[in-house]
């Protein structure tokens, strides 16, 4: 219960308290945005030895490739093996892309659109209606791709070992239309989950209406963990080829929190049938990707290794943020039992559980004191958080002392809507 043993006199000068302490920090015309999970610019300046990897008359792939020129539709060897040893998937189930994972995501979109998928019947186009399934809170732009193509979303609950199966299993049983399921198996975006290796299995070997059911695997967060430890899952190619649906899922993964946001590399994973489907389109809309900036990571990273030497680089900057925000929203915003958040131990945000019909109230107190968030409704299809409850914390790109005027601020509009609605009550 909101503000349980606490009376509405006391409720009622704690109120008064928190608008004075966001008056103030108002006053100090604050500009922090933190609307979106980019890496801080110490992140990024991990990676400026990048620019030095390849000297331009060494631009020559160990297989003979001239880095230079056209061609290697599917990528560098170098590059495939470092995501196959990041993914554990055999090099020959991995094509390189650009600089942007969410673009080949919609491309999958596309092709499933007017040709249709390994498995598919006909294109998605075909149908009269489709569906997708949204695990929620979610990631927006997963939603909005989903949403250009004009499906269907239907939101599934995320519990603590990913998407509630139980719901997902009954819905795709049945209902031939629903083609799909977006999935952040490890530090999900924003509640940080990790999906358990039996959500995996049950994924891989659930029974679909849809022959065409894909599952769009996001590993953007695979190696981002805050703590000394490497994240292990069921891998999910094995356990669909296991249960004999191969063609099944289809892994994204990029660099780009890794080295540099924006001017990172991508891959794709799947089936051998899958990466043949993609290579067809691919061929079609390019002569290929950027090689030298291919070179340039593979030289750079060399290995499994030396990513995750890397992303111990990036955890030293990052945790400390973490630990900020849970310690700030601890101090101010436990003992009113107003809020709940998520303590992850890797990926790029917080999920922040407002009392419910109060979050697009929190996010307009904090813009007014100079705090920018993610939209309310965001983490949800189509935007609309039937609970109005969810607010995405980014506390990666801000400086410790604007993330901690910034958690200060977010605590005070809480405690402001929270002892609002009480005092109404």
């Amino acid at each position: 219960m909101v503000f349980e043993g606490i009376s509405k006199e006391n409720a009622s000068e704690i109120l008064s308290e928190a608008k004075m302490i966001l008056e103030r920090y108002r006053s100090k015309d604050l500009i922090l945005n933190m609307s979106r999970g980019k890496p801080c610019p110490e992140q990024i300046d991990l990676s400026s030895e990048l620019f030095f990897s390849v000297n331009p008359d060494d631009c020559i792939g160990e297989e003979g490739v001239d880095c230079r020129n056209y061609g290697e539709l599917s990528g560098i060897i170098e590059m495939k093996r470092v995501f196959s040893e990041i993914l554990d998937i055999p090099v020959d189930k991995i094509c390189i892309g650009g600089n942007s994972s969410l673009d080949l995501m919609f491309n999958t979109f596309s092709r499933a659109y007017t040709k249709g998928l390994p498995d598919s019947e006909k294109p998605w186009s075909k149908y009269d209606s489709i569906k997708f399934l949204c695990p929620v809170p979610g990631y927006d732009r997963h939603f909005a791709v989903s949403e250009y193509y004009g499906m269907e979303m239907i939101n599934i609950p995320m519990l603590k070992t990913g998407p509630d199966m139980i719901m997902v299993e009954n819905l795709v049983k049945e209902n031939p239309s629903i083609k799909g399921i977006w999935c952040v198996p490890v530090f999900s975006n924003p509640d940080g989950c990790v999906y358990s290796d039996d959500t995996v299995e049950r994924l891989a070997k659930m029974e679909c209406a849809a022959k065409d059911f894909t599952i769009m695997w996001d590993a953007s967060y695979k190696v981002h963990s805050l703590y000394d430890e490497e994240i292990e899952i069921a891998n999910i190619l094995e356990e669909c080829e296991k249960y004999g649906n191969s063609n099944r899922a289809l892994i994204f993964a990029s660099t780009s929190k890794i080295t540099h946001a924006g001017a990172g590399v991508v891959c794709i994973g799947g089936s051998k049938e899958s990466i043949k489907a993609y290579l067809k389109t691919a061929t079609i809309s390019t002569i290929g990707y950027d090689k030298i900036n291919m070179l340039r990571h593979a030289r750079f990273l060399k290995n499994k290794a030396g990513v995750l030497s890397k992303m111990k680089k990036h955890a030293e900057i990052l945790l400390p943020k973490f630990e900020m925000v849970n310690e700030i929203f601890s101090r101010n915003l436990d003992r009113y039992n107003i809020a709940g958040w998520t303590n992850p131990r890797g990926g790029y945000f917080i999920s922040m559980n407002v009392f419910p019909g109060t979050a697009k109230r929190v996010y307009s107190l904090c813009k007014e004191a100079g705090v920018t968030l993610t939209s309310p409704g965001a983490t949800f299809p189509y935007g609309y958080d039937p609970e109005d409850s969810n607010i995405r914390i980014a506390p990666t790109f801000p400086s410790v002392t604007e993330l901690s005027d910034a958690c200060e601020i977010i605590s005070m509009a809480v405690i402001i809507t929270a002892a609002e609605v009480y005092l109404n009550s």
